[in-house]
């Protein structure tokens, strides 16, 4: 939208003439006067109806935000979990969704075989 109104000022402003042929400088000043204020008026115009879009945006904003960090303190240790269990994500196939609404990784035939050290649960490279 910002870009929107800066190229209708300066369409406006292009379609003013550069060189008065004209003696008559008070023509052409208010002209030029009458010229700023429309635009100064519609660039308040379009400010004002975009004001309500922009608080919206902020509400938004706020509310990802939060929804983001429960998020991120929920599932944070659960995914950091299941890293240690998987080596290289790029060894296995889409999840699959059950009927029963069990998710299925499977490990693509070609890989190369994983081994996680059961007492420390690291991965042996």
């Amino acid at each position: 939208m910002k870009q929107f109104i800066a190229y209708t000022a300066i369409a406006l402003m292009t379609a003013l003439p550069l060189s008065a042929e004209t003696d008559d400088s008070a023509e052409v000043e208010e002209g030029l006067s009458l010229m700023e204020q429309g635009a100064k008026l519609l660039l308040r115009g379009f400010m004002t109806e975009m004001e309500p879009a922009i608080e919206e945006l902020k509400g938004m904003s706020e509310e990802m935000s939060d929804a983001m960090a429960l998020f991120t303190a929920e599932m944070g240790p659960a995914l950091a979990e299941m890293m240690t269990r998987i080596d290289d994500l790029r060894n296995y196939d889409s999840p699959e969704i059950m009927p029963n609404g069990d998710i299925i990784i499977r490990r693509k035939p070609d890989a190369p075989i994983f081994e996680m050290d059961p007492e420390t649960g690291e991965v042996d490279l």
